[in-house]
């Protein structure tokens, strides 16, 4: 399943799927402020794309909950990955975390050349959060990257099963026609 839209002139896909089989410059990794990877998207991005990822995550952290670092992405198809750092060692993460940290990996993304860009929904696997919460903080992120000159080609929020890409594409829809 997959759902196309536009916002601010960047191409914003919506799909159902494994992020890391994305064919894309960067993916986001939701993580911890110390960047270990242990289970949800990190856990998959370490077992699919080696653990080196982890180990160079890990030499450049920790950081305040909010920033984002960027890896190698090892075997994975994209160049890199992003770590933002939506929550710290208590596990705990809000919407703001999620805005600030996503705004942050859109700041890596750009000193990196990143093009293309794919999220996980940030902050709902260990940290909780509701899809349509976070999905609204991604979005309001981008703008923000947008309004101050950054560019992308394409962001895809890719999430993880049925129920998750339901509630995000509705989630953007909601974002998208409050906007008109």
């Amino acid at each position: 399943m997959e759902r196309e839209y536009s916002l601010e002139g960047v191409k914003l896909v919506v799909k159902e799927g494994d992020i890391t089989a994305e064919e894309v410059d960067a993916i986001v990794n939701a993580a911890n402020n110390h960047f270990w990877m242990g289970g949800g998207v990190a856990g998959a991005i370490k077992r699919r794309g080696g653990v080196e990822i982890e180990r160079e995550a890990v030499s450049k952290g920790p950081v305040p909950v909010g920033e984002a670092v960027v890896t190698g992405a090892g075997r994975l198809k994209a160049r890199y990955v992003i770590h933002a750092a939506v929550m710290g060692q208590d596990l705990a993460t809000d919407g703001e975390k999620v805005r600030r940290a996503a705004l942050s990996a859109l700041k890596v993304a750009r000193e990196s050349g990143v093009k293309t860009i794919a999220f996980p929904a940030l902050g709902c696997g260990v940290g909780g959060l509701p899809y349509g919460i976070s999905v609204k903080e991604m979005l309001q992120a981008l703008e923000e990257f947008i309004a101050s000159g950054g560019e992308l080609d394409e962001v895809r929020l890719v999430m993880y099963g049925e129920v998750a890409f339901r509630e995000a594409a509705e989630a953007v829809e909601v974002y998208l026609s409050e906007k008109d």
